[in-house]
C-alpha cells in the first residue's frame, strides 16, 4: 500500500493544528499565558537569544522581545552576556522562572493525562509508539531550510 505524503502532510498538519489550538485552551486560568509558557519551555533547556526564541515561537524579534520583557519583569527569565558575542544577550530561566513552569506544565499534563484515561489501552500505545517517529519528523522539518 502507498502512502499519499501530500495527503499525509495535510492530515497531519490539520490533527496538528487542532492538537495545538487544544493545548492553547488548557488552563486558561493559569498565571502564566500559553505564550508565557512557551517562552518559558524553550529556555528551560538553556539560554537562547530572543532572535532564537522567535525563530521557534514563528513571531518576528519586536514580538518576541516584547515576552521576554514581560517575564523578565515577573522575575521568570533574566537576560546575560552571550560569551561568544559581546553584543548580543541570551535569556535564561530563573529559578521562580523554573517553579512556575514546572507548576503550569503540571497542569497541563494533568489535563492531558485525563483526557489520555478516555482512550482504550491499545490506543494509548499506539500514541506512545508513535512519538519518537513524531520527534524525528520534527526534527526533518526543523532541519529543512526556512521558505517564504
Amino acid at each position: 500500500m502507498s502512502i499519499d505524503l501530500q495527503e499525509l502532510a495535510g492530515r497531519y498538519r490539520d490533527i496538528l493544528r487542532q492538537a495545538v489550538y487544544l493545548t492553547r485552551s488548557m488552563d486558561a486560568e493559569g498565571e502564566l499565558s500559553t505564550r508565557h509558557v512557551s517562552t518559558l519551555n524553550m529556555v528551560s533547556t538553556g539560554p537562547m537569544r530572543v532572535s532564537a526564541i522567535a525563530s521557534y515561537a514563528g513571531v518576528r524579534v519586536p514580538s518576541a522581545t516584547e515576552q521576554v520583557i514581560k517575564l523578565e519583569a515577573a522575575g521568570l527569565v533574566e537576560r546575560i552576556p552571550d560569551a561568544t558575542d559581546a553584543r548580543a544577550v541570551l535569556v535564561r530561566l530563573t529559578p521562580k522562572g523554573r517553579e512556575a513552569l514546572d507548576s503550569a506544565n503540571g497542569r497541563r499534563n494533568a489535563t492531558m493525562a485525563a483526557a489520555l484515561e478516555t482512550l482504550s489501552r491499545e490506543e494509548r500505545q499506539i500514541i506512545a509508539g508513535a512519538i519518537p517517529a513524531i520527534a524525528k519528523l520534527n526534527a526533518a522539518v526543523a532541519a529543512q531550510p526556512a521558505t517564504a
